[in-house]
């Protein structure tokens, strides 16, 4: 890193902090989250375990729901991408040795975005055949820090989270935790990086492209377990950073979906403590949170971990979460955005 890159980081690092800190994001200025007098029935059904998944070791994460509506999903200790026919119940593999990918998006013509977690690289899969073109692998000169999730907006802005382990954040030896922008010319911009941000996990854009959404999901103490909203601009710009919900001390949300009217379903808590100094405070299961921050609705997921959720179905009322070795349904009577559709 050049002198002027290093000055930049530690002026930015210190602005950063003490917005995080005594304002602008600032732990408690959220809602905390009640899960008293909610009336989930009118936004969930039960949830429906449609799939296991029998495998050596197994972290399911990165569903997403083809044109076709086939459901594919990511088993990332063995580096699988697995699908599942919602016309048949079958559950076959698609790809394997897939450097452990995690988040995968579909893009409007059919092709799929994979986030690689080994190799540190945001790749696409044409039409879900031929080898990964490789979109973005390094920035600032180091090879990027494990991708996690990605989304896309309606310009053609494809944006996506990547995260060392937690507490290796050295600007001098490698990429720290962060969000991307890639734009339609191939150019990779980073838009938040730590301080900034201190584990970003599941990332979504609204129905209308002016809102994102990015959760935080560290697992230290005094770290940041939220879900922050920024405006973003037609160019993909941030601004007016806030905090929507806080789920500290309980464990963060880790990936989200958003309906078409805005709201946000994410995946969030714990049945059991993991050696984190994260609490049972956040319930284990999808929660959907209004514009706002309200929590508007819970259901409970049956097992550890609860990881993603996406929409799919014929009319995208229906939402698939990833749930450690399950696979599970959840109808909801609002639609996903229109743009988790594609067309290809």
């Amino acid at each position: 890193m050049s002198t002027h890159d290093r000055r930049t980081f530690l002026a930015r690092s210190a602005a950063f902090s003490a917005a995080l800190w005594l304002g602008n994001g600032a732990r408690g200025e959220a809602k905390p989250t009640d899960y008293s007098g909610l009336d989930s029935a009118k936004y969930l059904g039960e949830p429906k375990v449609i799939a296991t998944v029998d495998d050596e070791t197994v972290f399911t994460e990165g569903p997403a729901v083809a044109a076709d509506g086939t459901l594919y999903f990511t088993n990332v200790p063995m580096s699988k991408i697995l699908k599942w026919d919602p016309r048949t119940s079958k559950l076959s593999t698609f790809a394997e040795k897939t450097n452990k990918t995690n988040g995968l998006y579909f893009e409007p013509d059919g092709s799929l975005l994979c986030c690689e977690g080994d190799t540190g690289r945001l790749t696409r899969r044409r039409k879900l055949t031929g080898t990964p073109e490789v979109l973005a692998s390094e920035y600032n000169g180091f090879p990027l820090a494990p991708p996690n999730d990605v989304c896309r907006d309606g310009n053609g802005h494809v944006y996506f989270t990547s995260r060392p382990s937690p507490s290796d954040n050295d600007p001098e030896k490698g990429n720290v935790n962060a969000v991307y922008r890639l734009d339609p010319d191939g150019k990779l911009v980073q838009l938040l990086g730590w301080p900034d941000v201190h584990m970003p996990n599941g990332i979504v854009t609204s129905p209308d492209d002016r809102t994102l959404y990015l959760i935080e999901a560290h697992p230290d103490a005094d770290r940041n377990r939220n879900i922050l909203a920024f405006d973003l601009s037609t160019k993909g710009e941030l601004s007016n950073r806030r905090v929507l919900v806080d789920f500290y001390p309980g464990r963060s949300g880790d990936g989200m979906a958003v309906d078409a009217k805005g709201n946000l379903y994410v995946a969030a808590g714990l049945h059991a403590t993991r050696k984190t100094s994260e609490t049972l405070d956040t319930r284990p299961g999808i929660h959907v949170v209004s514009p706002t921050g309200k929590l508007l609705a819970f259901a409970r997921t049956p097992k550890d971990t609860v990881t993603n959720c996406t929409f799919g179905g014929p009319d995208l009322r229906t939402l698939y979460v990833t749930c450690g070795t399950k696979i599970v349904r959840i109808d909801t009577t609002i639609q996903g955005k229109a743009s988790y559709k594609p067309k290809g």
